[in-house]
């Protein structure tokens, strides 16, 4: 079975994040002796701040401060102690004002993130199901995740797909006590709402349905005392369902509050709830802010400035409408994106912004798809009406020399994140490639392509010929794959890159845990489709090793890459791929910078291995290399079972033998979870047969020759290459002759005996391999999506 290291999430982000801390847009200081709110000191320099959530500026209220100085004058710092024993003197009236404000019970939380870790263990039983929506914030989904330890079963939903939403429902509702749905009320990334009286609607139809609403950025600029925007289109909050709002951010102190009309539910997480116990309580100061604020909010002040905001963000609305800038949702909060697609023009946009003089964000993953890379901008009551308007001037003026600078265009832009585009200006740059895109490797140059591309693997071209008749008039869809060629040439004709890509049907879940995939196949018993996707791939599904050749010592290398990119995103485009595969590459390989910021994201593939051969290269001297350990291992489990079993190499097969390789392979491929993939065709089996460079090695015992308990489907590369491609076993009879082991043995016997010089030993099983002294190297794929959903599916968001 595939082992797969499911710890892609961590280190993509650290690369990530390093990638933009070193362009100096992240993990920055402020510098400065004071702060206003309207600007921030950086690198020396004071730039308009548009990246607060403090949207409304109470943190720099005069009441605020004046309340949180005289707390600490007459309570200190802090008051050490847990709430469960007792509460600072404060803590009353604050709870009294919030319940005032929401007109429900509440408890007061130290942030949003430990309310979440407190709140969701407790409101969830081990009855209950989650459905969460894929850009609920990280803490909601952190907070939920611990619930798998109970049995807990924790879906996830593409972003606001009601439609997917009433099926998992459906799906579950027969099962479980109470499904929660758990989503944002306001989206911090592209400040989009979730559709809430839809929602409301919804646990009108199925009663099982209960909300979990984190509402912290809708809080305070919106609704009745400023509760936000949630209970604004709620209207009133039924039992089934919690709501977070914030004490912090626009609030302007300091905290959290979970708003519960559940009086059950209410009592239950009041007495203990995880960190909402053991946690310190907040400090004086911030208790005595948020009151001091909550007083605030339940007088008509709030109003007046709700509306001061809301006059800024209109007229920063109604100057974005007459430019071309990509805004990716329209509304009425104080949080805009402005997409930008790859990470590098996103780096190259807030480095030209900040030295023009604003300072504002960058949205970038985890919190959005890589390839939807943006800007955030926020809008507070701290920025004047000139400051904002010099925002978008500056804007206008550089986001298209970010486009210029990073080598793409508003085109790629707005197909990046599906938005119509406005104008179509001219690609500037100049080409002095030609590109031969072919449909077929009989269109594509014999010797041309062996040279470059197809040195190894089952990808030169006799191989890819093969495998387009192979996958090509088959019932099943999962079974037609189209291949495309491409090479791109200097003036002078030499080639700069070549490759080949195929788009095919590839299951979602091909990288998740065993564990998803099981649960996963249950349904696909009746739905063979579920969570499956078109998938543009370089390489194939059915080939391993380099399938890019490129000249990196050309002087035009990086124009070809970005016409690779380019035409990569034409096919995606084309057949409506919803992920992009590059596959596969070294850890070291120089590739992964520009990769990267093109919105690829790295994440580790099985362990490959390779034998090379010597000339004149014999088993016995081959055997000699091995350690002393790897050599009795050698003697004791196969050499010892050899004279045990009949090993044959056969060119063709009959029918009787093809059947019985056909199931041998099947039974591994219904073994192998941790690389879940659809089987091959039929008639692969048969083709491989008739094809002069495929062979079968295969094993049989003395006693019954004619039953296979083991075979190898080798394919002969014309460049000295052996690959031994798939594996049948009869795993009744593994552990007793040590099938697998002696296949690997036979393959490194067969290919010595043929003197190749290379044995593509293929991904996955790298212990074995490496007991018969196969070189070891991990491999990266670099995936692109245009949402995070499909990444958690296939393991990456773990």
């Amino acid at each position: 079975m595939a082992k797969i290291k499911h710890n892609n999430f961590l280190y993509t982000v650290n690369e990530v994040f390093t990638d933009a801390k070193q362009e100096g847009v992240m993990h920055l200081y402020a510098e400065g002796d004071d702060f206003s709110g309207r600007t921030i000191g950086i690198n020396n320099r004071k730039l308009f701040h548009f990246g607060t959530t403090g949207y409304l500026g109470l943190e720099q209220d005069a009441r605020l401060k004046a309340a949180a100085i005289d707390a600490i004058t007459k309570y200190g710092t802090q008051f050490p102690l847990s709430k469960s024993y007792i509460s600072n003197p404060l803590y009353k009236e604050l709870e009294e004002k919030l319940t005032a404000m929401y007109q429900n019970p509440v408890i007061v939380t130290k942030n949003s993130t430990l309310g979440h870790m407190g709140v969701i263990p407790n409101a969830v039983s081990d009855q209950d199901a989650i459905i969460l929506d894929h850009q609920v914030h990280w803490s909601v989904q952190s907070a939920a995740k611990v619930l798998k330890n109970r049995s807990v079963p924790i879906d996830m939903i593409r972003h606001n797909d009601l439609n997917m939403l009433e099926d998992r429902i459906k799906s579950l509702s027969d099962k479980h006590k109470r499904i929660w749905y758990m989503a944002d009320g306001i989206y911090s990334m592209y400040g989009d709402f979730a559709p809430l009286r839809d929602l409301k609607n919804l646990c009108e139809k199925y009663p099982q349905l209960y909300l979990y609403i984190d509402d912290v950025h809708g809080m305070s600029w919106i609704g009745k005392n400023g509760i936000g925007y949630a209970l604004s289109q709620l209207d009133e909050l039924s039992e089934n369902i919690l709501l977070f709002g914030t004490l912090s951010k626009t609030f302007g102190a300091s905290g959290a509050v979970l708003v519960c009309s559940n009086t059950k539910m209410y009592h239950e997480i009041k007495t203990f709830g995880g960190p909402l116990t053991f946690s310190a309580q907040l400090e004086p100061a911030s208790v005595a802010a948020a009151t001091a604020s909550a007083k605030i909010h339940l007088t008509p002040e709030i109003y007046e400035i709700q509306n001061d905001l809301r006059e800024r963000v209109q007229y920063f609305n109604s100057l974005l409408q007459v430019t071309d800038l990509p805004l990716i949702d329209k509304n009425n909060s104080p949080v805009f994106f402005i997409g930008t697609g790859m990470p590098k023009t996103g780096y190259n946009f807030v480095s030209r912004l900040m030295r023009e003089g604003f300072y504002v964000n960058l949205g970038i993953f985890p919190a959005v798809p890589v390839k939807n890379t943006g800007v955030r901008i926020t809008i507070s009551r701290h920025n004047k009406k000139s400051e904002i308007k010099d925002l978008v001037a500056a804007m206008v003026h550089h986001f298209p020399k970010a486009l210029e600078d990073t080598h793409t265009n508003m085109q790629r832009v707005c197909k990046a994140f599906k938005l119509e585009v406005k104008s179509k200006a001219e690609d500037k740059a100049q080409t002095n490639l030609t590109v031969q895109i072919e449909d077929s490797i009989l269109k594509i140059d014999k010797t041309l392509w062996n040279d470059r591309v197809g040195k190894h693997g089952v990808y030169d071209w006799e191989g890819l010929k093969f495998l387009e008749q192979v996958f090509s008039d088959n019932v099943l869809k999962e079974h037609n794959w189209t291949f495309h060629y491409m090479i791109i040439f200097d003036q002078e004709h030499n080639p700069i890159l070549s490759t080949f890509l195929t788009v095919g049907l590839w299951k979602d879940d091909m990288l998740a845990k065993v564990s998803a995939s099981e649960i996963i196949e249950e349904q696909r018993k009746t739905n063979p489709y579920y969570l499956t996707s078109k998938v543009l791939s370089i390489g194939s599904l059915f080939t391993e090793g380099d399938h890019l050749f490129i000249d990196e010592n050309h002087p035009l290398m990086q124009q070809a890459l970005d016409t690779l990119m380019q035409s990569i995103e034409i096919l995606e485009e084309r057949f409506k791929a919803k992920m992009v595969v590059i596959r596969d590459f070294c850890e070291q390989d120089t590739l992964h910078p520009y990769f990267q910021g093109q919105g690829f994201v790295r994440v580790q593939m099985p362990n490959s291995c390779k034998i090379n051969i010597e000339v004149n290269e014999t088993m016995e001297s081959f055997i000699t290399k091995l350690s002393s350990r790897n050599r009795r291992h050698l003697r004791k489990e196969i050499l010892e079972y050899e004279p045990l079993l009949k090993i044959e190499v056969l060119k063709t097969c009959n029918k009787k033998q093809l059947k019985q390789i056909q199931q041998l392979y099947a039974n591994v491929h219904q073994n192998n979870l941790g690389l879940n993939t659809f089987s091959f065709p039929d008639k692969l089996f048969e083709s491989m047969s008739k094809h002069p460079n495929w062979e079968f090695i295969m094993v049989s015992l003395l006693e019954n020759p004619n039953q296979i308990i083991g075979v190898m489907l080798c394919y002969n590369n014309g460049n000295h290459t052996y690959v031994p491609a798939f594996v049948g076993l009869d795993y009744i009879y593994l552990g007793e002759f040590y099938t697998y082991r002696q296949l690997l043995y036979q393959t490194i016997k067969r290919a010595i005996d043929l003197k190749y010089r290379r044995i593509d030993l293929g991904m996955t099983a790298f212990f074995e391999k490496r007991k018969l002294g196969a070189t070891v190297e991990q491999k990266y794929a670099y995936i692109q999506t245009a949402d995070n959903y499909t990444m958690e599916l296939m393991g990456i968001m773990e």
